[in-house]
């Protein structure tokens, strides 16, 4: 019988059929809200811990810290539960209550600071004290590592090798990164597409680092194109996607979609798949749906 970090992955895929705006071009939606922590970060969680314990530098009783937009730190909160460790989660304070609340339900310390580069430094902080191990997902290969593993495998089987281009928010970037080196290496002619929110808009799981806080994971040269996307567009599409398709996701998830969209609108022919990143349940509390 099946653990619930065995249920981590291989999630499914899923045909777009009335939101596709052509028919010479197929889009598929990963499903990674289907994930038993309900995001794609359950993948990334569960490989920085694990990766961190088989070193050794995560040992019985040794606390971990780590800063989150929300859904890297729900599943750390979910991970470390099922291994015996302590966490303190830093969080945005406008996060939605949602998060706060699940994460302290798996046993999570949760601390709230104005924005995530606050949360990153306080993080840092604690970290380099000594009393903690900060996982520190903007810089651990292991975060972007998981979807090489894994992801990146579950959509070349999926689409049984014909992916012409891979479509994901970048927040943390680990996503897309694991993702260009898997299916890189697969086809070096696939190509990856960013999206990045357009200037003073708000998408939570998408962000435009300012330069001494872009993740160091990232690489922009495994990304071919980067996309703009307002948040009225992602707020829009993450309401058409559910009462239309009946994939009921985040504004991070709505992005992506709009950012397929218009490259199907482009391309004579294709097959595109982009992240789902989470669900919509755990924006509930904001008017995303509203």
């Amino acid at each position: 019988m099946a653990g619930i970090i065995d249920l981590i992955g291989n999630t499914p895929i899923a045909e777009i059929k009335r939101l596709n705006p052509n028919p010479n071009v197929r889009i598929f939606a990963k499903l990674e809200g289907n994930n038993p922590g309900g995001s794609v970060k359950d993948r990334a969680a569960l490989n920085m811990v694990r990766s961190a314990m088989e070193r050794g530098d995560i040992k019985n009783g040794t606390k971990l810290v780590e800063a989150t937009s929300g859904n890297t730190g729900i599943a750390l909160a979910m991970i470390a539960s099922l291994y015996g460790l302590e966490i303190e989660l830093v969080m945005p304070a406008n996060s939605t209550r949602e998060r706060t609340l699940t994460m302290e339900a798996f046993g999570a310390k949760v601390t709230l600071l104005d924005n995530i580069e606050l949360c990153r430094d306080y993080a840092e902080e604690k970290g380099a004290s000594g009393e903690y191990f900060l996982l520190n997902q903007f810089a651990n290969p292991d975060c972007y590592l998981a979807h090489y593993k894994t992801t990146g495998p579950e959509i070349w089987r999926g689409t049984e090798g014909k992916i012409t281009h891979f479509v994901s928010a970048m927040g943390t970037t680990g996503t897309i990164m694991g993702n260009s080196l898997f299916l890189k290496e697969k086809n070096p002619d696939v190509q990856i597409i960013g999206c990045q929110p357009t200037e003073n808009s708000s998408i939570p799981g998408i962000r435009r680092w300012p330069v001494e806080y872009l993740p160091k994971i990232f690489d922009p040269k495994r990304v071919d194109r980067v996309m703009d996307i307002s948040q009225e567009e992602a707020t829009l599409m993450a309401r058409r996607m559910a009462k239309e398709e009946g994939i009921f996701a985040g504004m991070s998830s709505g992005g992506a979609m709009s950012a397929a969209i218009r490259l199907a609108e482009e391309l004579k022919e294709g097959t595109i798949v982009f992240i789902c990143c989470d669900r919509g349940d755990r924006y509930l509390s904001s008017d995303l749906f509203g």
